[in-house]
Parts: structure tokens; C-alpha cells; sequence
């Protein structure tokens, strides 16, 4: 009948317009910051250029759970893409630890130089050989130490009980500075601040203010001991779903993509340090000679990974200091 026909076109034509592939991208960065606004241009991007081929989905602030939850099911493939830091990704892939090694990078330029032009291609295998497709770089930028006690030198560290990010690398980091690591997701930093299950923690300006972190302690210390990498990543599986334009759609430009998600992380970095001062917090910045007492405490992390991993994470750790 007419009525039969027309309901079968209507049908027919919603169906035509049903993306053929939808892309769930999970970090926690939370809404507000330069990765969140990143992720939307992408999401953007992607979907003008696949004429809606593609939906992306992105879900911030954890939504989708911790890191390494979401880490692993970017790899099984029941989440297409995950943006977030190589710590999380070492779950997965322990010779990643290696970039999150303490005091290894002495600055960002140094680092966007390493990441971008000397072991670009060694991760891309790496990842690969482990289910992941690497599309570009990004940026959490140096980690420093956020307490309710005065921090100056590794002694004030000693016994206290601060959050860790659940990685060996960084577990190991807090030991070698005589403090007791929690490991505990992120979002159950703030709680565990305010009942004392923890009393610190190390993260960068940018992240501490966007989860709120900041509202429950009352020293900032700059020993920027670990540069952060950022990375966005997508399951291999879902990669090799993809037809060839499609491909090259997603991938985009990763050199500018990375160009532009570092700038947009550092362009608030003064702002940020100056924030903790206007609410009130002790923003204390190390002399050489004291940031020095960390980095020679920290050191022993390094002879411990390169006596516990691979030799592709050996290998990966002796190119970064050759380039450097």
C-alpha cells in the first residue's frame, strides 16, 4: 500500500543517516580545560569531514571510569579512543613508563622535540604491537606537589601519605622521596584529601585547579618532577575498522594537533601558579639547590626501570638520553 511504502522509505532514509561508525573518546580531563575544548574541535573536525560517517562521542571527567579502566578498554575495543596520560597507557604498555620518569626531561622544548622527533616512530610500533593506533601528542605539563604540610626539601616527605597515580614509575618516584604512595583514581583525590586518607598529591596547576583539588590543601611546591605527556590514542581494532578515508580523516594532522593542544595547556601556565596564591595557598618555588635534592633522590627510579623492563623500554630509555 502507499501507507506500507511511504513507512519503508521514512524508515529506509533514518537508517541512511545513521552514522556507520560511532567513535567513544574517554578522558578525565574535566570540561573547561584545553584538553576538553581539543577534543571538541576534534569531534568537530571529524564529523564535517566524514559527512557524518563518523559519530564521536566524548566523554570528560572520567565519565567512563579511571584511566586505566579506560586504558584497557580502548584496547579490548569497547572504547574507540582514549585521551590521557602514558602513565595510565603503562597499565598496558609498562615500557611507557619511561616518559614519566622523574626530572628526565629538563624542558618542555626538549620533551616536544624527543616525543616529536626521536621516538615518535618507536611508540607508534610499540602501541601498535599492543592494540592501540597512536594519533598525536598532547599535554599534561610538569607535575609538582600539592599538600597540607610545608614542603622544601624529600625529608618533609618522609612517612606522609600522598596519592599516587596508579603506575609503577610513579609508586616508585614517592618511595625514593621517603614518602608512603596511595594509589587512588582520580576522582577519589578530593575525598581522600579532605578525610585524611591522603596528604597530598602530585599532579600539574592546570589539573589541580579543573578537578578541584586545590580546595583542600594548603601548600603548592614547584618541584616539577615529572614532565607529563599527553596522548590520544585510539583502539587498534576499531582503526583497522575503518575504511582507508576515513582513516585519514581521524588522524588528521597530528604534528598540528600536537602543536596546538601543548600551546593551549601552557598559554594559562603563570595564570594557574598565581591562582593558588589568590585562593590563599603557599605557592613555594625550590631553589636549583633544592629541586637538585629531589632530582638526585628521584635517580634511583631510573636504575630501577631500566633493571625491570624490556629491552624495548631499555632501548627507549637510553635514545631519550642520548638525545638528550
Amino acid at each position: 500500500t502507499a501507507a506500507a511504502a511511504a513507512s519503508t522509505f521514512f524508515i529506509g532514509r533514518a537508517r541512511a543517516e545513521e552514522p556507520e561508525f560511532v567513535m567513544k573518546v574517554a578522558t578525565v580531563a574535566p570540561v573547561g580545560t584545553p584538553w576538553a575544548t581539543q577534543l571538541k574541535k576534534v569531534k568537530t573536525a571529524i564529523k564535517e569531514q566524514s559527512a557524518g560517517r563518523i559519530k564521536v562521542k566524548t566523554y570528560l571527567g572520567g565519565a567512563l571510569g579511571d584511566e586505566i579502566a579506560t586504558a584497557e578498554a580502548t584496547k579490548r575495543g569497547t572504547i574507540q579512543c582514549f585521551g590521557g596520560t602514558f602513565g595510565a597507557l603503562a597499565s598496558a604498555v609498562p615500557e611507557l613508563d619511561v616518559l614519566e620518569l622523574p626530572y628526565l626531561f629538563p624542558s618542555e622544548k626538549k620533551a616536544d622535540e624527543i616525543l616529536d622527533t626521536v621516538i615518535r616512530n618507536d611508540l607508534d610500533a610499540l602501541l601498535w604491537d599492543r592494540g592501540y593506533k597512536l594519533l598525536f601528542f598532547s599535554e599534561n605539563g610538569y607535575r609538582s606537589i600539592g599538600s597540607t604540610f610545608a614542603v622544601s626539601s624529600p625529608a618533609d616527605l618522609k612517612g606522609r601519605k600522598m596519592r599516587a597515580q596508579q603506575s609503577d614509575v610513579h609508586l616508585d618516584t614517592w618511595k625514593a622521596l621517603g614518602a608512603s604512595p596511595v594509589p587512588i583514581a582520580v576522582i577519589d583525590v578530593l575525598p581522600g584529601l579532605q578525610t585524611g586518607v591522603v596528604d597530598g598529591f602530585d599532579n600539574t596547576p592546570l589539573f589541580a585547579f579543573a578537578a578541584s583539588w586545590h580546595q583542600a590543601i594548603t601548600h603548592y611546591t614547584l618541584t616539577k618532577h615529572i614532565y607529563q605527556a599527553g596522548v590520544v590514542v585510539l583502539s587498534r581494532k576499531f582503526w583497522e575498522s575503518l575504511p582507508a578515508d576515513l582513516q585519514t580523516i581521524v588522524m588528521g594532522d597530528p604534528a598540528d594537533l600536537a602543536k596546538k593542544g601543548r600551546r593551549g595547556v601552557r598559554a594559562i601556565g603563570p595564570m594557574l601558579e598565581q591562582n593558588f596564591v589568590d585562593a590563599g595557598i603557599t605557592l613555594n618555588k625550590l631553589s636549583d639547590g633544592e629541586r637538585s635534592a629531589f632530582a638526585a633522590k628521584a635517580q634511583e627510579v631510573h636504575d630501577k626501570f631500566r633493571s625491570g623492563t624490556t629491552a624495548q623500554g631499555k632501548a627507549l630509555l637510553d635514545k631519550i638520553k642520548g638525545a638528550l
